[in-house]
This record gives structure tokens, C-alpha cells and sequence, in this order.
């Protein structure tokens, strides 16, 4: 599948995913059971389409993503509004991918503690659900 233009999806979506919201990223288990779904801060970056999530390399949604990279699920909820953002995610390992990752989580969010071990979850959004 292919990117989604984020750009034209208006200003309440972009005003939408600007706002402090918590998320949540689900994925795919291996062995069939129902879908991995975990509390996360997400970033989306819309002229590249690109959602991002700070985390431990050592996390299950990590793991399960892993080098071969997975489909993913990214979703926020405020009252009636909400938003799905579907796509393929990759872990990126890179300190300058990590660095700007932190950076843009800490403008929506907070500065994140330090973390040796982080990694950054990238998810090139192909599909958009909500209701705004």
C-alpha cells in the first residue's frame, strides 16, 4: 500500500494529532491470539506521513516488530473523536533517527527520561480512520 497524503486531511486532523493525547499501538501476535495493544505517546509528521514511537528495544512491541517490520494499528481517542492510523512499522535503531524521535516527542509530550536502550518505532501511514 501506499503513503496517504496526511497534508490534505485538514486542520482539525492535524490540530488533532498536535493535541497531548495518549495512544495506543497494536500489533499482531505471532501465534494468532488476539492483537498486542500497549499505551504509547505517538508523534506524526505529516509531509512524510511518518508516526513515530519512542521505546526500549526490549519491549514486546519492539520485539514484535522486529527487523522484518510488521502491520500496526495507532490509535487516539478524545470523547467522540478519534483516529486510526494504519500502516507498516519498522524499528529504527540510528542515534539520529532516536534524537529527532526524542526531540518531536518531547514538543507533544514531555522531555522522556533517558533510556540506553531506546529505539524509535517508524510507521509509514497508508490508511486513516476517525471520526473529528
Amino acid at each position: 500500500m501506499s503513503a496517504v497524503d496526511l497534508v490534505t486531511m485538514g486542520d482539525e486532523f492535524a490540530e488533532f494529532w498536535q493535541e497531548r493525547h495518549l495512544c495506543t499501538l497494536s500489533t499482531v501476535r505471532p501465534d494468532g491470539e488476539p492483537p498486542h495493544v500497549v499505551p504509547v505517546g505517538v508523534t506524526l509528521d505529516l509531509p512524510t506521513g511518518i508516526a513515530r514511537v519512542i521505546t526500549s528495544g526490549a519491549s514486546r512491541k519492539a520485539r514484535l516488530i522486529g527487523s522484518e517490520g510488521a502491520a500496526v494499528a495507532l490509535c487516539q481517542v478524545d470523547g467522540r473523536r478519534w483516529s486510526t492510523l494504519e500502516g507498516r512499522a519498522v524499528v529504527r535503531t540510528e542515534s539520529d533517527e532516536i534524537a529527532d524521535a526524542v526531540r518531536r516527542y518531547a514538543e507533544r509530550y514531555r522531555q522522556p527520561r533517558e533510556n540506553p536502550a531506546r529505539v524509535v518505532i517508524e510507521v509509514q501511514v497508508t490508511r486513516v480512520l476517525g471520526n473529528m
